[in-house]
């Protein structure tokens, strides 16, 4: 009877070790091998920005904006799937094939786009667990720095598995804001009906629906996660044999990703529902507090926007360090040890440290940063994705068996027209202010 050899690492060399003999065990045990990446590069989208932008647009106009995250869905994985593959078929992050196919001026560019909206993507992760447990009673002076040492130490271990399995619990922690959407007892026909059937809220088309569409298109998907997730397959190490498993492993986080952040807009209609005002979701959580018998739900909001910025940060911080020493040619990766790769743990840590330092100065209009990082994101992501198209359509780098089908290209090419044409009114917005009166 045949028997299949399952490795400890899924391109490790065939060795001796643990023989299975069910073709179905084999495949969930390659599959749970493989699993994460995919999980953690959407659900960590989900951060302290997404927090804010969706419970914003629950707020402000209740369940009305449900159907964008349908349509979403698609454009998430189509995007993920390219890079999984890409970072299969190359070993490499995405920093680095940006710099060997497109040249050091596109390199540059490219790089220095990633690290300024990555910083500035860090400030807001800060900003939301200052504002957070500021509500809970602890002064930001004390949370905020232990947040970010901790943070730190966490990828200072030197393992990725261990970094990866953390960072999963705390992808599956954010389950809460379903429960929390549960409990608000929506409308389940109005959930089902704004899903499906696109609609344009009461006022119309104006300048703050705008700006909020384009600032969930910007938080549902970032420039980072390009980087990152091509980082975090090549630092796997996953072969064209994982591939399926990790298109499976992107699908789930896809769907998770955009299930969670439905339940963060319908936990942001309670506010809708009731005429309340508030400034950000900390705010959010102490106005909504009378509205339930118990704090399970305030302190849940408070915790999930803690939990929301943990994650974001420790993900972006990776994916600079990551695209800064590809491109540096230094020695990198969660597997390595910090004496072996100082350069790349250091700018992990300055990353981070440093963003912590600016939540810190006083009178920081910390959601007006929020929500603009959000929009800047949307600005910058479809000059992102093109390259990833190119790469794609590379037949010398991929081989005809894994360049993109002329219907990826179809799908590509629409999503970033759409993303240039909300990028361009946006800009039009800015220009002229009264185009859309809010």
């Amino acid at each position: 009877m045949n028997t299949t050899t399952i490795e400890s690492e899924p391109s490790a060399p065939a060795t001796p070790g643990l023989r299975i003999k069910s073709q179905h065990l084999r495949s969930v045990i390659t599959f749970l091998m493989v699993f994460g990446p995919g999980l953690i590069v959407m659900e960590a989208d989900n951060d302290a920005g997404a927090v804010s932008t969706y419970t914003q647009a629950g707020a402000q106009y209740g369940l009305h904006l449900l159907w964008l995250m349908l349509v979403l869905l698609p454009v998430c994985y189509f995007v993920q799937e390219m890079v999984a593959r890409l970072g299969i078929a190359t070993g490499k992050g995405h920093a680095a094939m940006i710099y060997e196919r497109f040249g050091k001026w596109w390199g540059r560019f490219s790089l220095f786009d990633l690290l300024l909206l990555n910083f500035l993507t860090l400030v807001t992760e800060f900003a939301a667990i200052s504002l957070a447990t500021q509500q809970m009673g602890i002064s930001p002076l004390l949370s905020v720095p232990l947040a970010a040492v901790a943070l730190v130490i966490h990828v200072l271990s030197g393992k990725y598995l261990r970094w990866e399995r953390i960072t999963i619990a705390l992808c599956v922690l954010d389950l809460v804001w379903v429960f929390m959407a549960w409990v608000s007892h929506p409308s389940a026909g109005a959930i089902v009906r704004n899903t499906i059937v696109p609609s344009i809220p009461e006022g119309g088309l104006n300048g703050n629906l705008l700006f909020l569409v384009i600032a969930i298109v910007g938080t549902t998907i970032a420039p980072w996660q390009l980087f990152f997730q091509q980082s975090c397959v090549a630092d796997k190490r996953l072969r064209f044999a994982d591939l399926k498993y990790a298109r499976l492993d992107t699908l789930i986080g896809a769907c998770f990703t955009v299930v969670i952040a439905g339940a963060m807009m319908i936990v942001g209609s309670v506010s809708h529902q009731h005429g309340l005002q508030y400034q950000d979701p900390a705010g959010m959580a102490e106005a909504i507090r009378p509205f339930y018998h118990n704090g399970f739900v305030r302190n849940g909001i408070l915790l999930m926007f803690c939990n929301a910025a943990v994650l974001g940060t420790t993900a972006i911080s990776l994916s600079s360090a990551w695209a800064w020493s590809e491109v540096r040619g230094w020695k990198h990766g969660l597997n390595t040890r910090f004496k072996d790769a100082p350069g790349f743990y250091l700018v992990y840590a300055t990353c981070t440290l440093a963003a912590a330092a600016i939540v810190l100065i006083p009178h920081l209009p910390l959601q007006l940063v929020i929500l603009g990082v959000q929009v800047l994101a949307g600005i910058i992501l479809p000059s992102a994705i093109i390259f990833l198209q190119l790469l794609l359509n590379d037949r010398a780098l991929l081989g005809d068996r894994w360049i993109n089908r002329p219907w990826n290209n179809f799908i590509n090419w629409t999503i970033i027209l759409v993303l240039f044409f909300l990028s361009l009114i946006l800009a039009a917005q800015v220009l002229l202010p009264r185009l859309f009166p809010s």
